[in-house]
């Protein structure tokens, strides 16, 4: 080699410039195995589900049980399940499908919740009648089990809040939510800020009903859920309107911004949502997640943070039975104010 060339292969700066870019691999590479055994250090959790009764059971059991060494779900299973069930039509028809699916999966099935309690570290409350949330997670907290909630939180508000206080009784965290607040639509409309200041908006889903609870809570709470994503907490209160296809329930939020959830009651039902902003205007469709959902849970199972907060869950379902007692009264706007203070008398009796 020529003795010039081997001088400006090993010039210093040549050979800085070299010791930066390996030093700077060296980093990546270590940091890369950092996460890498962070993530197999991970303690396996064991997560059980009470209530086979609905849809969300197999989908959510596929989702943790892929063995996805990475990520929210990493490291965590469903290992048991607890059938339940109750004479409502949408579990009385479904749970025997439903437990045999998870059966097909490997998943344990016990004959009580205490059984399974005493088997798993974490819990998803999923049974589709929301009449016996109350009496199931009163369990579930006395067993000291981190727990997610699946929608709706409870039969009445009423009972919703007195599952916020006996999880706070217990020193419990729990959360619930809809799916519709984690799809990516959802997400990439709430932090856009290119909308500048949320001045109102719209949203619209599915909507058929259950009797034996408020109108919007079996599945209305989707685009209930959807709309409190966009607008958060603060509505003073809500006026409905019910006729022909479609049931239509407006909030007023107290720094006079605008937000409705339209349901669809027959005909094409997608769901979906439009933010009303003071720079621009923006759209979500096809705003529903099971994924999305189930990394919150994982999320939250792991950090015992909840990414929803019991207070806005509870307005959400002060909205919701608003709107029916608007109904009662003739479409008159119902101050939430009033809704709420009326459960919280009621629910004080149910927290035991």
């Amino acid at each position: 080699m020529h003795s010039s060339t081997r001088r400006r292969l090993f010039d210093p700066p040549l050979v800085s410039a070299a010791a930066s870019v390996l030093s700077k691999i060296f980093l990546f590479t270590l940091f890369a195995a950092g996460a890498a055994l962070a993530q197999n250090d991970l303690k396996p959790l064991r997560a059980g589900i009470v209530g086979l009764d609905t849809s969300h059971v197999p989908a959510f059991t596929k989702l943790f049980n892929k063995g996805e060494a990475t990520g929210e779900l990493a490291g965590i299973k469903v290992t048991t399940g607890y059938t339940g069930g109750t004479d409502m039509p949408a579990s009385a028809t479904r749970k025997e499908k439903f437990t045999q699916q998870l059966r097909e999966m490997g998943v344990e099935i016990v004959p009580t919740i205490p059984e399974l309690l005493a088997k798993v570290d974490v819990v998803l409350l999923e049974s589709v009648d929301g009449r016996i949330h109350l009496q199931e997670a009163r369990e579930i907290f006395k067993a000291g089990k981190p727990v997610f909630i699946d929608k709706p939180l409870a039969g009445t508000l009423a009972e919703a809040i007195a599952i916020v206080e006996l999880a706070k009784k217990h020193n419990v965290p729990f959360f619930s939510s809809s799916s519709s607040r984690f799809g990516a639509e959802m997400v990439a409309l709430k932090a856009n800020a290119d909308l500048g200041d949320i001045l109102g908006a719209q949203t619209w889903g599915p909507c058929s009903y259950q009797e034996g609870t408020p109108d919007f809570f079996f599945y209305g709470i989707h685009g209930v859920e959807a709309l409190y994503t966009i607008m958060g907490t603060g509505c003073e209160t809500v006026s409905r309107v019910k006729a022909g296809n479609h049931d239509v329930a407006t909030g007023v939020w107290k720094d006079g911004r605008v937000g409705a959830y339209r349901g669809i009651v027959k005909g094409k039902a997608d769901f979906g949502a439009v933010a009303y902003g003071s720079k621009a205007i923006g759209q979500a469709a096809k705003a529903v997640s099971y994924e999305g959902l189930c990394r919150q849970i994982g999320k939250f199972f792991r950090t015992g943070q909840p990414p929803v907060s019991a207070e806005e869950t509870i307005e959400i379902f002060t909205f919701m039975e608003a709107a029916d007692e608007s109904m009662r009264q003739g479409g008159k706007p119902v101050a939430l104010a009033d809704v709420l203070a009326k459960a919280k008398a009621e629910a004080a009796k149910l927290i035991k």
